[in-house]
């Protein structure tokens, strides 16, 4: 699977890079790059987490349906049995 961010890179030249690079270190400069490069992969990183804490919650939530299910068709199973 292509990750999205990959996406952008299909679309830029050589070129292009050389511009948003130069750009962003024209409105930076030198010694600021390093403290954006850190925040963004800490944005980055937050980001993931948070995507992959939902993920979890949804695993298990429906994990628990998926139990309650089973539970509720063995109830049912139970007292059809019964009745028969």
């Amino acid at each position: 699977m292509i990750k999205p961010i990959f996406l952008i890179f299909d679309f830029l030249g050589g070129g292009e890079l050389f511009v948003i690079v130069l750009a962003v270190m024209l409105l930076f400069g030198g010694k600021g790059m390093p403290n954006l490069m850190r925040n963004l992969g800490k944005g980055i990183r937050q980001f993931k987490d948070a995507t992959n804490g939902i993920q979890q919650d949804i695993q298990q939530n429906m994990n628990s349906i998926k139990e309650d299910i089973k539970k509720q068709t063995n109830v049912i199973e139970e007292t059809t049995k019964h009745t028969d």
